[in-house]
């Protein structure tokens, strides 16, 4: 059988989740796998040539691929009254970025949904998440009036300077009710079928109680392989704590209801395709 492909971006959940599975910690089902890595707005593009059976997509765009790929219940990141941030060069109401540039990580991530949905005018510039700086740079050279920093750059942003203008993550949970912000979660091809699709997820999910079973050997791995770890371990181990936790193992019934509710306001908003909807793996 030729191997699982896998895509993950570079981020330290998405790292955290895989590790396990790809360093032999777990057993494989005699199932092998191959993996490659690309930022998140590079994965939504990437997904609909699907010629990859896993990849981590923002939960935006999982909006426009339910026809194609199922979302696994297992490896979500969700913001729990948190989420990316609107940083500014100096403190300002949200509003008052009406109709301003400001830089995004990407049209297709949620994100810039979110965002859409809590200020309908703005004029988005798209600024590549890697390197992380480069968002930081063009907001410092005035190129842009505020940017959307989402990953480990919005644990930095004080530390560059720059003031939280809105956490999207509470924003939505005071629009929704206290819903959580669903993010981003993997996605598997439904040509794979039912049998081979029940044997990646159980493993994906193995591979997810592991590490977080073993999460201070995981986290001093992941600090020993990325040399371009823009976290120390402090940081890491708090990104950690927001985006590698209990509702990575397993979306919760209000985490799920949290990603109807943003398919829902995303068409009502003409931001999603009429009959955006979820349909969940095993």
């Amino acid at each position: 059988m030729r191997p699982i492909r896998l895509a993950f971006s570079p981020d330290s959940d998405d790292l955290f989740m895989f590790w396990p599975l790809l360093n032999g910690k777990i057993e494989t089902d005699g199932l092998r796998f191959v993996h490659e890595r690309a930022d998140t707005e590079a994965l939504n593009e990437r997904a609909a040539q699907g010629d990859v059976d896993i990849i981590a997509v923002s939960m935006a765009r999982y909006a426009s691929l339910s026809a194609s790929y199922l979302l696994l219940p297992h490896g979500a990141s969700i913001g729990r009254g948190y989420g990316p941030v609107v940083v500014a060069r100096s403190r300002t109401p949200l509003e008052a970025l009406t109709g301003k540039c400001i830089g995004v990580p990407g049209l297709r991530t949620t994100a810039y949904l979110t965002l859409r949905l809590l200020l309908p005018s703005f004029d988005p510039k798209i600024i590549p998440i890697t390197p992380y700086a480069r968002t930081f740079e063009v907001l410092r050279e005035g190129a842009v009036d505020a940017a959307l920093v989402i990953h480990e750059g919005r644990l930095l942003y004080e530390r560059e300077g720059f003031f939280k203008i809105v956490d999207l993550g509470e924003a939505w949970a005071t629009l929704t009710g206290g819903l959580p912000l669903p993010l981003g979660g993997n996605v598997v091809k439904r040509a794979l079928g039912e049998e081979l699709i029940l044997r990646l997820s159980t493993l994906i999910r193995a591979s997810i109680v592991w590490a977080l079973s073993h999460r201070e050997e995981v986290i001093k791995a992941l600090l020993a392989e990325r040399s371009d770890s823009i976290l120390d371990e402090v940081l890491l181990d708090r990104y950690l704590a927001m985006y590698a936790n209990a509702d990575t193992r397993d979306l919760a019934p209000d985490a799920r209801a949290g990603i109807v509710e943003l398919f829902r306001r995303g068409v009502d908003a003409g931001l999603l395709s009429p009959g955006a909807h979820v349909d969940f793996a095993p």
